[in-house]
């Protein structure tokens, strides 16, 4: 039990652009947040990655920051919510990564995700892992990380290699390298871990070349992983009480994981989760995977990941000159724009900069802009850009449909692109129901603090939901939902477009 003088939790988000810790106080509210920018390096097509280093350093620094800002005596613990599938390697005797940090976004090892698919072992890892073979996920990067270091896969098995997802890297530096462990939802994200028993399962890391002695110990999102130790600007011995995925965190950040509320995090790519309550994976365009573990069980969730959403925005304001802006000149015309048209004069714009994800998962498919004609001006293809959101996250939501515990009462949603209302309303006519906008944008963070509140002050779920945030209700128009179908069916035809392959015959 904590102090009672010790009021706050300093969750961290380490997400792929950012870095930001938020004081949470004992009724989960933001008392201040703290945030540094990360890099990404595209060295070749394809490639995407991060200095491991750089994470270390800008989390590092927005802890400190927040730490001074209540004073350390006040902080009953830390919390941490991470960019998922992202693999690192490193040494474990140094704590010097083998290279940099492979991200989520990164199809380096796609060439070896279709020797797999060419070896039939897709159904193999379907029905063991729960997910489907991409180079999303962490084993082929980890895989990769092993191969591009000299007898990697031996200094693995005799432990001298850690390979983890972020937020066993954050752990490990956080505690001075006394804690090498990883929670659940990381581990689901991983293509490692049985979804059925929990643990690391033998044919998956037979698979892919893992040696179980360089992977991390699983434990419950909330609850004890280590303590502070060794860090220049933060005392010792505060103790770390979650760590979750970040889209993971964001859904039980809004509802708890009630069933019903299905979530999207609207960020670069976009996670869409739908809480369920077994471990079916047959839908073959969708995941399943382990939403967290509560401390007292494991809770289920169906998931489909789109790599390029806000990063479609993003694209296309490059594209067009308005990344020159400010950003709060950026935010206006990323909201005025799409207002000032009556459509997209049949723009679609698919936003396959790296390849499709779910419900598509075609990592060669390349972006396409269809039915340009001489009316189309900056306006139209910014709606089309925002548009291709709303679809994508659409797609995802229809194929959810398919499972049977699967229900929809409300699009819970959070994310940088979430502060445009017009997207929001086009969203909920879209779909045809309600979507709920969380008032408060730290969502990751404010459900992973939760997790850790839960492990600090041991109860059921519904003492935590007083600590929830408020919402905003876009209520769909049902005459513009009906009236969307056939410009969604005519966004389907666009999507077929970029999946089309020249005959290699010819």
């Amino acid at each position: 039990m904590r102090a009672a003088n010790k009021a706050f939790i300093i969750a961290l988000d380490e997400g792929t652009t950012n870095a930001k810790a938020v004081v949470l106080d004992d009724k989960g509210g933001v008392v201040a947040k703290f945030s540094r920018p990360l890099a990404i390096q595209t060295p070749r097509e394809g490639w995407v990655e991060q200095s491991g280093e750089a994470l270390i350093a800008a989390s590092l620094e927005v802890i400190a920051q927040a730490i001074a800002h209540v004073g350390a005596e006040k902080v009953a613990a830390l919390a941490i919510s991470n960019q998922r599938e992202t693999a690192i390697g490193w040494y474990r005797q140094s704590g010097r990564p083998l290279s940099a940090a492979i991200t989520w976004q990164c199809t380096r090892s796609a060439a070896y995700c279709d020797a797999l698919r060419h070896e039939n072992k897709e159904q193999l890892i379907k029905r063991t892992t729960g997910l489907p073979i991409a180079p999303l996920f962490s084993a082929s990067k980890m895989r990769w990380l092993l191969e591009s270091v000299e007898d990697g896969p031996q200094q693995a098995a005799r432990g001298e290699i850690c390979l983890g997802t972020i937020d066993s890297w954050l752990l490990w530096n956080l505690t001075g390298g006394d804690a090498f462990c990883c929670d659940y939802s990381n581990a689901a994200r991983t293509q490692l871990l049985n979804l059925h028993s929990g643990q690391w399962d033998d044919d998956m890391l037979a698979l892919f070349h893992i040696p179980r002695a360089a992977l991390p110990e699983i434990k419950p999102s909330s609850g004890p992983f280590g303590h502070t130790r060794g860090l220049a600007a933060i005392p010792d011995g505060i103790p770390v009480m979650a760590m979750v995925g970040d889209s993971h965190a964001a859904l039980f950040g809004h509802a708890l994981g009630e069933l019903g509320c299905v979530k999207a995090t609207y960020g670069t790519g976009s996670s869409v989760m739908a809480p369920v309550k077994s471990a079916r994976s047959d839908i073959a365009a969708l995941a399943t995977t382990i939403a967290w573990h509560d401390g007292d069980r494991l809770v289920y969730g169906l998931e489909g990941n789109i790599p390029h959403t806000g990063d479609a925005v993003a694209w296309m304001a490059d594209s067009t000159g308005l990344s020159e802006l400010s950003e709060a000149e950026l935010a206006h015309e990323l909201n005025s724009l799409p207002t000032s048209v009556e459509s997209t004069l049949g723009v679609y714009f698919v936003p396959a900069l790296t390849g499709l994800g779910a419900p598509w998962w075609d990592d060669s498919a390349r972006g396409t802009i269809c039915g340009l004609s001489r009316g189309v001006k900056r306006a139209h293809l910014i709606r089309a850009a925002l548009e291709s959101i709303a679809y994508q996250i659409a797609d995802v939501v229809v194929t959810m449909q398919q499972h049977n515990d699967f229900n929809l009462s409300a699009l819970m949603v959070d994310g940088g692109p979430t502060r445009n209302d017009w997207l929001m309303q086009f969203q909920a006519d879209l779909l045809g129901c309600p979507v709920m906008r969380s008032d408060v944008p730290e969502l990751s963070a404010i459900g992973a603090g939760l997790l850790a509140r839960k492990a600090l002050t041991p109860g059921s779920l519904a003492d935590l939901k007083a600590c929830l945030t408020l919402h905003s209700e876009f209520r769909p128009d049902m005459a513009r939902h009906r009236h969307l179908q056939k410009r969604w069916q005519e966004w389907r035809e666009a999507v077929n477009r970029t999946l089309w392959k020249p005959d290699a015959r010819a």
